[in-house]
């Protein structure tokens, strides 16, 4: 086959599939795509001295490629997948899962002007930190609060507007380091303000904090250890003694409470976790918290706590640098409202309706959806409802588990075992809503805390496309 046998641009341009492609593409990048296969196709006929298959050059097959290229290039990068990794948040699949009330917000918000620094009652100016802050006292008991894009960017704010220049204390055993390269020091260190580490890394006790306070000392911090666990020897200051010791200095505490949640988790079988509020109580002057880890909103760091110190953060030019727009806001106000009827949070917050549901629920589904994965992943595989354990993730309770139960993917034949586990994983990730499990103790485990009812038939669906 020569060269010369492939057809023109104008001509691939003029045939009805590439029509209606230009509809959805448009004309430019019609011609980009078939430029780009036409080229494939003389690279491989020099390659093959000719040789080449002339079905390749067909106008439908053609035209196929060039179809195929489009869609390639124009399908979106950020996908839903089903999440059966058993991490409910999953940092790498986006933490929590907005409920219905802020996705409906963020659509309107995305779809129209929004009162996002306007005061409707003056028609003067307003801030943006208005439309929660009423909502974040209240629930917290402070007295003030304001809103940056992560908690990882509310610590730096915090420190270069309290203590840059200064000297920061923190127990040697709290000086965190959370994916993503944020470690307290280097961060300290970024905020300019200088580290002083207390204790050893198993005991701190009230005294390490108070032979620390020198003149240079600018505050005293306490970091919640969300992601890890020290056990055995240990000995910790709560955050009530080390508040006493800060104000008798005339100094606040600041504390990075993580994955801070709102309510005392122990009403609906989940393990303690301390709360804003409690914090608050115990003295902390600051307070900072991530807005999707257990509060189950969208991504944002959250200060809360004295109305001078809030202030003087608010002053500091990393505030507009590091401020949310109105997306935000637009998820953050209604998740935030659901927690002023507590009641009903297990039924209203998606994220704690994923905590609180009952093991029972996901074994009977586990049975529905067993026959019907086997038959799809063929005699290779043994597919078997299986009892498994939840984590909440994100560094949240990082020892505690949540009774669950799934699909345990067993190979058939112990020879090339762990080949046919990979084969199968990459398998399950290029259907067309990706399924994310985890591979271990010689399985594939699917686990089905996540899959709730109403996207079961789309799970369902796709599974005569799996090829493993």
């Amino acid at each position: 086959m020569k060269l010369a046998a492939l057809p023109s641009v104008d001509k691939l341009l003029q045939h009805p599939a590439l029509q209606a492609a230009q509809a959805a593409h448009g004309k430019t990048a019609c011609t980009e795509a078939i430029r780009a296969v036409l080229a494939q196709l003389r690279s491989a006929v020099r390659a093959e001295d000719g040789a080449l298959d002339a079905a390749r050059l067909a106008p439908e097959a053609l035209a196929q490629a060039v179809c195929s290229a489009l869609a390639q290039r124009f399908a979106p990068q950020l996908r839903a997948v089903f999440n059966l990794s058993g991490t409910v948040l999953h940092t790498n699949l986006g933490r929590a899962l907005l409920p219905p009330e802020a996705i409906e917000s963020v659509v309107q918000a995305m779809a129209a002007p929004m009162n996002l620094e306007y005061d409707l009652a003056s028609g003067g100016r307003g801030d943006r930190d208005d439309l929660v802050e009423a909502l974040l006292c209240e629930l917290t008991g402070a007295e003030a609060a304001t809103v940056v894009n992560n908690n990882a960017a509310a610590v730096l704010l915090a420190l270069a507007a309290l203590a840059r220049g200064n000297e920061v204390v923190v127990s040697r055993g709290e000086l965190v380091e959370i994916g993503g390269a944020f470690r307290i020091p280097d961060v300290m260190a970024r905020a300019g303000a200088q580290l002083v580490e207390v204790g050893t890394t198993n005991r701190t006790h009230p005294r390490d904090y108070a032979n620390a306070v020198s003149e240079r000392t600018a505050l005293l911090m306490k970091v919640h250890c969300s992601n890890y666990a020290v056990t055995g020897f240990t000995k910790s200051v709560s955050d009530g003694e080390v508040a006493s010791i800060a104000h008798a200095h005339g100094l606040p505490l600041v504390v990075d409470l993580g994955s801070g949640t709102l309510v005392d988790l122990r009403q609906w079988g989940l393990p303690h976790e301390t709360t804003v509020r409690e914090t608050i109580e115990a003295g902390a002057d600051l307070v900072t918290f991530s807005g999707d880890k257990l509060l189950g909103g969208p991504q944002a760091g959250l200060m809360v706590g004295r109305k001078d110190l809030i202030a003087k953060i608010k002053a500091n030019p990393l505030k507009r640098a590091l401020r949310v727009g109105k997306i935000t806001l637009a998820a953050l106000e209604p998740v935030l409202r659901l927690y002023l009827s507590p009641e009903q949070l297990p039924q209203r917050l998606t994220t704690l309706r994923l905590f609180t549901r009952p093991a029972a629920d996901m074994q009977a589904q586990a049975q529905v959806l067993a026959p019907l994965l086997q038959n799809a992943v063929g005699a290779a595989f043994a597919v078997a409802p299986a009892p498994m354990c939840s984590q909440i993730g994100s560094g949240a309770l990082p020892v505690e588990s949540l009774p669950s139960h799934g699909l345990r993917i067993a190979p058939g034949q112990s020879q090339h075992a762990g080949r046919q586990l990979q084969r199968l994983e990459a398998a399950l990730r290029q259907l067309p809503r990706p399924v994310i499990g985890r591979i271990q103790e010689d399985a594939l485990w699917l686990d089905l805390r996540c899959l709730e009812a109403a996207d079961q038939p789309a799970f369902i669906q796709q599974l005569a496309q799996l090829n493993p």
